[in-house]
């Protein structure tokens, strides 16, 4: 057994519901922890620990850490997610008990083993759900903590027999500082978070970090069709990081400097998905990636490489990705419409939020049409994430939105951030030419989908926050029809 530097004997979580929160919660479970949380509303996340043996309080009180019985040995939160007044971390301050983030916690849990630790500002999930898919069609029963659900095991985190652990490390807060990787991938780098960091330079800095706590005998894994990220790979080549890189033939011929760890030779789009061949070393394997677009060729890319450099055999990865069915709300598939005036049509959900996630469904979607040879239009509705992104990105939100055929632009979602008087979602709509409808009334958005969709088209719900609700109520909306 590990020692650890935190008592991880009594762990109190504070939004133990979360994404992030419930996977590291689940480990210490299975690792014998006593655990307990608080959340601000119950969750089938929270049932699911509940019948684990979690102990949760509904809402935030000074009582709920002693939900277990007795005080924790420990609290952690989420500092962005979390208000410093709340009355659980007031009290673990009254009585002495010491408070980490998550990613404290997470790095504690890692102790011990072979580090796999997945990095960039996009792609982060669906790259470390893809590694782990590829390790355990490998055999290598990895542990792991995604930030989503996995579609085929419904679960995002678990404490496996190997000696791997797979995990995201979140650039946000500078938290992906606390890990020591032996595999740290950085998929892609563009200004984000800048609420936190300040500058686009204070942002690019964190990662250059990342690269620097790369320990002996590990490696940087780089993709070279991202200019920036391949740069921090021609840096970090030069200080003397060991460095692989991963990409298209033309991405790995303009950037010589950089070893090739996986160089993607052919990808298709076939009936079943998209067939990629990688060329490892002097190995070629193929594959079936049955989620859409290039840029999760390039993130099977890096799956195999990191299960590579971790131990294991090139076709048993190649087969674990074959048979990986994508993550919750990664281009998620929600439905088909069966019958009536809408049949055909395909509804699906993803996370964008980011002009450059928002492209890259959007062309994915493109490309799913396109090979299947019909005349099906793109109805696209999106749901700006934080006043702060939307007035930032405002004209590249439009420009992405662009590529879909028509538009239903929800409010801004503000999450943590409080509204900005005179913005709303108009500043994106006002830009976007051609079919577009801005829809303050999140209740009336199906019936306003509705009035653009013609049978057989493929509409995708975009966004971080809410909009996720309304995709089986666009479904259920057409079939009714």
């Amino acid at each position: 057994m590990t020692s650890h530097s935190i008592d991880l004997s009594r762990v109190h979580l504070v939004g133990i519901g979360g994404a992030g929160m419930s996977g590291v919660a689940h480990i210490l479970l299975s690792r014998g922890a006593v655990v307990s949380g608080s959340d601000i509303k119950d969750s089938r996340p929270v049932r699911v620990l509940e019948s684990h043996g979690a102990f949760v309080a509904i809402g935030h009180a000074a009582e709920n850490l002693e939900v277990a019985g007795a005080l924790p040995t420990v609290v952690v939160t989420s500092f962005a997610a979390i208000p410093t007044d709340n009355p659980e971390l007031a009290a673990a301050a009254e009585h002495g008990i010491p408070v980490i983030r998550r990613s404290d916690l997470l790095g504690e849990l890692m102790e011990g083993y072979s580090q796999i630790l997945l990095a960039g500002t996009h792609g982060k999930t669906s790259t470390t759900s893809m590694t782990v898919a590829a390790m355990q069609g490998a055999g290598m029963d990895p542990s792991f903590a995604i930030g989503g659900m996995l579609n085929k095991a419904g679960t995002n985190a678990h404490h496996g027999t190997g000696s791997a652990f797979v995990a995201e490390a979140d650039e946000s807060d500078a938290s992906l500082l606390r890990y020591k990787p032996d595999v740290a991938v950085v998929t892609n780098i563009e200004p984000d978070h800048l609420d936190y960091f300040g500058t686009r330079e204070a942002y690019f800095q964190v990662f250059d970090d990342f690269a620097a706590r790369v320990q002996p005998g590990g490696h940087l894994v780089v993709c070279l069709d991202d200019d920036v990220a391949a740069a921090l790979g021609e840096r970090s080549v030069t200080a003397g990081v060991p460095v692989l890189g991963y990409g298209t033939t033309a991405a790995a011929a303009a950037h010589p400097s950089v070893p090739v760890g996986a160089e993607v030779t052919h990808h298709e789009v076939v009936g079943a998905g998209t067939e990629v061949t990688v060329r490892v070393g002097g190995h070629e394997v193929t594959y079936v990636l049955q989620i859409p677009g290039t840029h999760m060729v390039l993130n099977s890319a890096a799956a195999l490489l990191s299960g590579h450099l971790a131990g294991g055999d090139l076709d048993q990865l190649a087969a674990g990705l074959s048979d990986f069915s994508g993550v919750r709300r990664r281009f998620e598939f929600k439905g088909t419409v069966d019958s009536g005036p809408y049949a055909g049509t395909r509804v699906y959900d993803d996370y964008a939020h980011h002009p450059t996630e928002v492209t890259a469904v959007l062309r994915a979607a493109r490309e799913k049409v396109d090979a299947e040879g019909d005349d099906a239009r793109i109805v696209a509705v999106f749901q700006p994430h934080l006043y702060s992104r939307t007035i930032e990105f405002a004209a590249e939100f439009a420009e992405a939105l662009s590529l879909a055929d028509a538009v239903v632009v929800l409010d801004i979602y503000g999450a943590r951030e409080r509204p900005v008087e005179g913005v709303s979602s108009r500043i994106i709509t006002d830009r976007i030419p051609g079919e577009v409808r801005y829809e303050p009334d999140f209740s009336g958005a199906p019936d306003t989908v509705r009035g653009l969709v013609t049978a057989g088209d493929l509409v995708i719900t975009l966004g971080a926050g809410t909009v996720t609700m309304l995709a089986d109520e666009i479904l259920g909306n057409l079939g009714d029809s």
